[in-house]
């Protein structure tokens, strides 16, 4: 990769796919945007970037995908696959590309408060996955035929979905009168199924039909 495809892949802006940090400042912050972009789609993380998209660069940029690079191997899990590579923009300044495949591992995550936390990517940001996430996402890896059964509560789902295009975890529970476990446990055998949609956020994920806009 050349300085140019560096401001090219920076002009774009961050978004699901890219982020900007200007140092690493923060590597176990860091490592959340990097378990993002894994469990998502993949993408890129640009190290030595301002917010804005210029390319500015770091000093000692090796040390910083040094540090970096600790903190992914000691952070997270399973262990990530990435490439790195440094560009040099003058003889004291570079910036680093790190080049994060969509995972055939994930969910990856990282232990907070003796608690596993994976992340998911949500336009330009990143937020903690919830558990019906976690979950799509570690079945999603050997996609398979979802067979169920289509009952009284798919039906009473299809109704509110059909009267509100929308529907979270908790109004499914309430109006469905269901325990969580069973709630959850449809909503996210029919996501698998492809008839729903999740749209992870960061207070609670809704779910639409699949081929409705949200």
């Amino acid at each position: 990769m050349t300085l140019q495809d560096v401001k090219r892949l920076a002009a774009k802006g961050e978004g699901f796919q890219l982020e900007f940090k200007k140092k690493v400042a923060f590597p176990d912050k860091i490592v959340r945007e990097l378990i993002a972009l894994a469990n998502a789609e993949g993408g890129h993380l640009l190290v030595g970037v301002d917010d804005d998209g210029t390319v500015s660069g770091q000093r000692f940029i090796e040390e910083e995908v040094f540090v970096l690079e600790k903190a992914i191997r000691e952070l997270i899990q399973p262990e990530l696959d990435y490439k790195v590579e440094i560009i040099k923009i003058n003889e004291k300044k570079g910036v680093a590309v790190f080049e994060i495949p969509q995972s055939q591992n994930r969910p990856h995550y990282l232990f907070e408060e003796k608690r596993k936390k994976a992340f998911i990517r949500v336009a330009d940001r990143t937020v903690q996955a919830s558990r019906e996430v976690w979950e799509i996402l570690k079945r999603s890896k050997n996609p398979r035929d979802i067979v169920f059964t289509y009952g009284p509560k798919e039906e009473k789902l299809m109704k509110i979905l059909g009267d509100k295009g929308k529907i979270t975890l908790a109004e499914y529970m309430r109006e469905g009168k269901l325990p969580r476990f069973l709630a959850s446990k449809t909503l996210v055998r029919l996501v698998l199924a492809n008839v729903l949609k999740i749209h992870p956020q960061e207070s609670q994920d809704f779910y639409t039909l699949k081929d409705s806009e949200a």
